[in-house]
Parts: C-alpha cells; sequence; structure tokens
C-alpha cells in the first residue's frame, strides 16, 4: 500500500509532460519549507529567550531579508557564468552554516552578521537565494500549460510542508516538559535545521545528475529586460507589503494578542498552511479559467480585507477565522506568476529574469520588518496588519488598471 501510495505522488508530482530532473528540486523545496515552517515560528521566540528586544527581532528579520535580496542580486547578474547546479550546492552549504551559527551564537551583532549572510527565512513565502535558481531548474523541465502547473506543484509542495513544520514548532515544549530549558529546546530545532541543509545538498547533486530537457547557456538579460523590469517594479510593491506580515512578527502578534502558546500557534500556520496549498493547486485551472491577471487580483483584494478585519476584532476566533479566509485566497497567485516570468523570456534568460524579479521583491520585503516591529514594541499591535491590508488593496488596483488590456490577462 505504502509503494503503490508512493507510486502515486511520484506520478502526480511528475506527469508524462515534466521531466524527472523536477523531482529532486520539488523535494528539496519540501525539505526546506518544512524547517522554514517551524523557524518562521520560533525565531522571535528563540531571539527573545536569549536576551534580544522585539526592536533588534525586527532587525534581524530585516537582515535575513536584505541578505537574501543581495544574493539574488549576485545569481542575477552572475548566474549565467558559474552555473546553476554550483550555486544550489553553495547555498545549500549555506544553509547549513546558517543554522549552526544561529544555534552557536547569543549576542546581537554576530547573529545580524549571520542573519544577513545566511538563509534563514522569517516570512510565509520563499524569498531566498534558492527560489531563482529553483525556478530555472524546473522551467527546463515542462513546457506551456505543463509548466504552469508544474509551479503550482512546487507551491502546492512547499505550502504542505510548511504547515507540517509549523506543528513542529510545539517540539520545544515537550522538550521542557521533560527537563530542557527553553533556549537549550528551542536551539535543538535550530541544529535540526542545519542537518537538513545537508539533505537538502544531496538532493541538488541527484538534480544535476537526472536527465533534463536541453536547454541553450544561461545569458544575461537582452530583448526580455523591459518587460522583466515593469514585472519586478510592479510585484515589489506586494512584497513590502507582505514584509509587515511576515510569520515572524505573526507569531509575536498572535503571542502577545491572545496569549496563544507557541503549540496553538504551531497549529494556526498548520492549518493556515494547508489552505494556502489547496488555493495554490487550484491556481492553475482558476487562471486558465478566468486569466493571471483577474485570479491575482481577485483573489488578493477580499483577502486583504479580511487581513485588516482581524487587526480590528477583540474575539480571537473571529480573528482566527478572517485568517483562515485570507490564507485560503493570498497565495494563489505565487505559481501563476512564477510560471508567467518564466514564459515572457527565452530559456537562456530564465535565471537572471528569476533573480532580477526576485530582487526588488527581497529589497522592499526587507525594508518592512523592522518597520513593522517597532510599530509592534510602540504598542500599535493592529498597525503592521491594516497597513498591509491597504498597501496590498492600492497594489492590486493599480496592478489591474496598468494590465487589464496587457498579455498579463493569461499565461502562455
Amino acid at each position: 500500500m505504502v509503494t503503490s501510495l508512493v507510486r502515486g505522488v511520484r506520478r502526480w508530482l511528475l506527469p508524462a509532460q515534466v521531466s524527472a530532473s523536477a523531482l529532486p528540486v520539488l523535494g528539496a523545496r519540501g525539505l526546506r519549507a518544512l524547517v522554514d515552517g517551524y523557524m518562521s515560528v520560533l525565531l522571535p521566540a528563540y531571539l527573545l529567550a536569549i536576551g534580544l528586544s522585539t526592536l533588534q527581532v525586527g532587525i534581524v528579520a530585516t537582515a535575513t531579508l536584505l541578505g537574501s535580496a543581495l544574493a539574488t542580486i549576485v545569481v542575477g547578474l552572475q548566474g549565467h557564468r558559474l552555473g546553476v547546479s554550483r550555486l544550489l550546492a553553495v547555498a545549500a552549504l549555506l544553509m547549513v552554516a546558517t543554522g549552526l551559527g544561529f544555534a552557536g551564537l547569543t549576542a546581537f551583532w554576530p547573529l545580524l552578521l549571520v542573519a544577513f549572510i545566511g538563509t534563514l527565512n522569517p516570512s510565509a513565502g520563499d524569498v531566498s537565494l534558492f527560489l531563482p535558481l529553483e525556478h530555472a531548474r524546473l522551467a527546463a523541465a515542462a513546457d506551456g500549460h505543463a509548466r504552469t502547473a508544474l509551479f503550482a506543484r512546487y507551491s502546492v509542495v512547499g505550502a504542505l510542508c510548511a504547515s507540517l513544520g509549523a506543528l513542529a514548532a510545539g517540539v520545544p515544549s515537550w522538550l521542557q516538559q521533560a527537563g530542557w530549558s527553553e533556549p537549550a529546546a528551542l536551539r535543538a530545532m535550530i541544529l535540526l535545521y542545519a542537518l537538513v541543509g545537508l539533505w537538502v545538498w544531496w538532493l541538488y547533486r541527484r538534480a544535476n545528475g537526472a536527465p533534463a530537457a536541453a536547454t541553450p547557456p544561461h545569458q544575461p538579460l537582452g530583448a526580455s529586460r523591459g518587460i522583466v523590469i515593469r514585472l519586478a517594479l510592479l510585484f515589489s510593491v506586494d512584497a513590502f507589503a507582505g514584509g509587515l506580515v511576515v510569520n515572524a512578527l505573526m507569531s509575536l502578534w498572535l503571542l502577545e494578542r491572545f496569549e496563544l502558546s507557541l503549540a496553538q500557534v504551531g497549529l494556526f500556520f498548520f492549518w493556515t498552511g494547508l489552505l494556502s496549498a489547496a488555493s495554490q493547486l487550484a491556481a492553475a485551472p482558476v487562471a486558465r479559467r478566468f486569466g493571471l491577471l483577474n485570479t491575482m487580483v481577485f483573489t488578493h483584494i477580499p483577502s486583504s480585507v479580511c487581513l485588516i478585519g482581524a487587526a480590528l476584532v477583540s474575539d480571537v476566533r473571529l480573528a482566527l477565522g478572517l485568517l483562515f479566509v485570507r490564507a485560503a485566497l493570498s497565495q494563489m497567485d505565487v505559481p501563476t506568476r512564477s510560471a508567467f516570468v518564466m514564459a515572457v523570456v527565452t530559456p537562456a534568460e530564465r535565471p537572471a529574469a528569476a533573480s532580477l524579479t526576485a530582487v526588488p521583491r527581497s529589497l522592499a520585503a526587507a525594508l518592512s520588518p523592522t518597520l513593522a516591529f517597532a510599530m509592534f514594541s510602540a504598542g500599535w499591535l493592529a498597525a503592521p496588519l491594516v497597513a498591509c491590508g491597504l498597501l496590498k488593496i492600492g497594489y492590486d488596483l493599480v496592478l489591474w488598471r496598468a494590465c487589464r488590456k496587457q498579455v498579463l490577462q493569461g499565461p502562455s
């Protein structure tokens, strides 16, 4: 029975139109999401437990995003020279070093340096160095609608594994009941992050040996530069807003606003992750039916309204219900957006396009966590959530008006 289940999952992940080279990449994405799922919940608790202030936690979160942005700039400018395979291996080893650094250091400035250089992800989505590199690998494994469906599977795997990882945020509580101190229990989870980095490195080595579709040599952006720059600027507004409600801040907000436990917060992120996975799985057929632009805009607006509502209500059940509705809608644009970027550029430009559309998003997202944590430390608990919702609604309206008559209305 287990063998049949494994075969069924493999067939779902790799339909006939998709190269086998995608499977190790999907596996690596799942593992990274698993540890990111609990790290985004436990990171603020760990940093506070070792003596950092709320504002310093926000600065560390900003450093992780800013470092990821600069790393993706390097990928965009030099990735065609260094090669995707080599950069993926380096990124996996950097993940190992990041876990060891956070587990072994306690002072603010060394931790800030590790956060800037490393791969830690305090947000719900993947904004790390891995993203453009994995996108380039996946884009070479399928074409047309099969590529859109593959990116949907990539997003679903990430969301499902992140939700399972969020459940693991309750493990430190069990360890504390067994006699561990709080810092030691949290540090054990960070060491697990480093071990998973080694597993990811091994999967990337398997991906290097898997059969893949033939692609021309990678090159910098050329003919596609204009469309890529326009898309990057539009996407960055959404990313700045999203940075105001990274998982690390949402975790702290739930802990402080409604006095939930770490285990309860982890359970919340588990269910929101499942809802996000279901919505991303539905993204490809919805986009084929209603168009890419309509799918992006008319799911984002109601999700932003729900976020604003959750920030303003005082009943925990109503707030969580609104956040669940938001989770079911807010991520439907992720796979279609990724597939669209890959479709509008030439195959040789894909690594550069993936990186250079991710760079403004990462830079914009890096600016907002410190601002959000500053609002939080000042006692304005609702302000980051309300600001995020209003900015996202404005972004969606501008995007729809700017692009409703252009090719953005449907995938290639």
